[in-house]
């Protein structure tokens, strides 16, 4: 007669079956070595949190290199998933815990940037574009500007071939404006005491105007296109004459007899540049205090730096944003403000 034997759950299986998955698993995470293995990669770990931690102390004496990190410094956050993921397959606990350091650099450097601060309570909507010297369609650029409904708008790169297309293209939307060399400012606001800015380029590629607001307080505007950069083998980061320009310009607001000031324009820089310190240290940005991420504006195709800027004194941003493209190679960026 055959018997019948009750069994315990898993009784009657392989004792050695889930043990030896689980120390596979151990294994694989835990190999031996796994302290001494991905030591190279330990090591470009810290030296990228270092550089991001030390970027200011970088020398700008051969080839600018400082501001050249400086202005692509965002992007190296790309640095810490690459090495993240080649540290898990290399299983190394000693480049996972290295990569503490660039995180930490990369977070405490720009992670007020990535939030959105944007508020309420703006009285006046401002915009600056680089509208492209070689922009092939100057009209269509107009009505993107002006159904931005923006009060005030600083224009870069005029030419005297476009420049009527803009001036028609603007007049009924912004009944005063102001064109001083290759810079103009539109404005449904009176304009006052226009001129020129030296900052010392030789042909003129700054203003000052003061704009009365609806309230009738009066607030200075600067619209300025500083140099251009090019990176070069043999010269490396060519922005010395932007540096001085910078220097000018930086030098003339901090003497406006005005307490209200506001800086739109191509800056051919970002606010990490030191090299644009004359300006920046005095200046809010808009983008900085108000804005929803690092709000890139150049190259339009594929933006890769915020050197369009909307800076003030005197006056709260209370929201900062990148419009559409209008066909130029830069976006057009624009702020609220609270005067």
């Amino acid at each position: 007669m055959a018997q019948a034997y009750m069994t315990e759950p898993g009784q009657g299986q392989d004792p050695t079956r889930a043990g030896s998955r689980a120390e596979r698993l151990r294994n694989w995470w835990c190999p031996e070595g796994m302290w001494r293995r991905g030591i190279v990669l330990a090591v470009l770990a810290v030296l990228l949190g270092l550089l991001m931690l030390l970027h200011a102390q970088i020398p700008n004496a051969v080839g600018n290199l400082g501001s050249l990190l400086e202005t692509f410094l965002p992007w190296l956050g790309l640095a810490v998933p690459l090495l993240l993921v080649i540290a898990v397959l290399r299983r190394s606990a000693t480049a996972l815990i290295a990569l503490v350091l660039p995180a930490f650099a990369w977070l405490n450097l720009f992670a007020g940037q990535i939030t959105d601060k944007a508020g309420t309570g703006g009285n006046l909507t401002v915009a600056t574009h680089n509208v492209n010297a070689d922009n092939p369609d100057p009209a269509a650029t107009a009505r993107d500007i002006v159904a931005s409904g923006a009060d005030v708008v600083a224009l870069e790169e005029l030419t005297g071939d476009a420049l009527p297309t803009y001036r028609q293209g603007l007049a009924k939307a912004y009944p005063y404006h102001t064109v001083q060399g290759t810079v103009g400012l539109w404005s449904k606001r009176p304009l006052s005491g226009a001129a020129p800015v030296d900052i010392k380029m030789g042909w003129t590629r700054a203003l000052r105007a003061t704009v009365t607001a609806a309230d009738g307080q009066k607030f200075a505007v600067y619209v300025a296109h500083l140099p251009s950069v090019r990176v070069k083998v043999e010269a490396g980061f060519t922005a010395n004459q932007r540096d001085g320009s910078a220097e000018a310009l930086g030098e003339a607001i901090a003497a406006d007899p005005v307490k209200k000031v506001m800086l739109l324009g191509d800056l051919n820089g970002t606010m990490n540049d030191r090299s644009l310190a004359p300006v920046t240290s005095q200046m809010r940005s808009a983008q900085g205090a108000a804005g929803d991420g690092f709000g890139f504006s150049w190259p339009a195709a594929f933006p890769m730096a915020r050197i369009d800027q909307i800076m003030m004194k005197g006056m709260d941003p209370v929201k900062a944003w990148v419009m559409p493209s209008t066909g130029s190679d830069h976006l057009p960026v624009a702020a609220s403000v609270k005067i």
